[in-house]
Parts: C-alpha cells; structure tokens; sequence
C-alpha cells in the first residue's frame, strides 16, 4: 500500500443542469477554481443514453478491454470518487455510481459519459497538502493513483 496525508480544504456546492456531462462537469470546475485534490459525491438524475465502465471484459487479459453499460430510461443515481491531477496537471474525476431504476440496477465508472437528468448534486470536499498525481500505467493504459506524487 502507497499513502499520504492531505488536510481538509474549502467546501463547494454544485447543482449540474439537464443535459450537462457529469465527468466534464466537475473536472472543469475543479480547474475553474484550482481545485487540485478532493473527495466528490453525487446524487441525482441520470439521463437515458447515459454510458457507464463496467468492468473488464476479461478480469486478467492484457490489454484490458473495458466494457460499457448504456442506461435505458432515466435512473437515480448515487456516487463518489476522487478528483486528482494527471501527469500535466489537469484534474481528472475518477468515480463510480450506482444507477438504479424499477428494482434493477447497475454500477459503474462515470468517464464514459454520464449526462445529467433534470439536476445532479454535488459536494467536493477539496483537499490541501496533496502531492498525488495520476500517471498512466504502461501496461493497462489506466491513469493510476499514487499517492506519494513526487
């Protein structure tokens, strides 16, 4: 296990619009407003046609070939995930959401586009003191966690 410490920073409130794109969202907030690191949760509406990550096709096949769920009808949604910095700088959403909708449901990784139905809540906690970055891993293609920066 790789860690470090980060310090609680500023509060934000956000209230996503109909239509918008939950990922792009919230990583061009976060540079709006030189967020570098924080925690992020969500509740609200996500839209029909709306794309989640589900997982690999093969849990160990190299390379990883992801697969994608599209949502049939508007669904509640709950997530959380984490906004760290690429190897350039720019913030990147990493999270996941569970979408539920007449008894069934589906969990998944937002990057593949997630639009918002009617509105989406959002609460960034940022977080001060963090040197971590996300670095694309050679072998999966995946922008890794480390925590350590550097």
């Amino acid at each position: 296990m790789k860690h470090a410490a980060a310090s609680p920073g500023r509060s934000f409130i956000l209230r996503l619009e109909d239509g918008e794109v939950l990922h792009e969202q919230l990583e061009s907030f976060a540079l709006e407003n030189g967020i570098a690191a924080a925690s992020v949760i969500v509740v609200g509406g996500a839209d029909d046609g709306s794309r989640l990550v589900v997982g690999p096709r093969d849990g160990r096949a190299s390379p990883v070939e992801p697969m994608h769920h599209v949502l049939e009808g508007v669904h509640e949604l709950s997530g959380c995930g984490s906004i760290f910095p690429d190897e350039e700088g720019a913030p990147l959403l990493h999270m996941h959401a569970s979408c539920g909708r007449a008894g069934s449901s589906v969990t998944g990784c937002v990057r593949a586009g997630v639009k918002v139905w009617l509105i989406m809540e959002v609460i960034i906690q940022e977080l001060t003191g963090a040197e971590a970055v996300r670095r694309r891993d050679p072998v999966n293609g995946f922008a890794l966690l480390d925590p350590e920066g550097g």
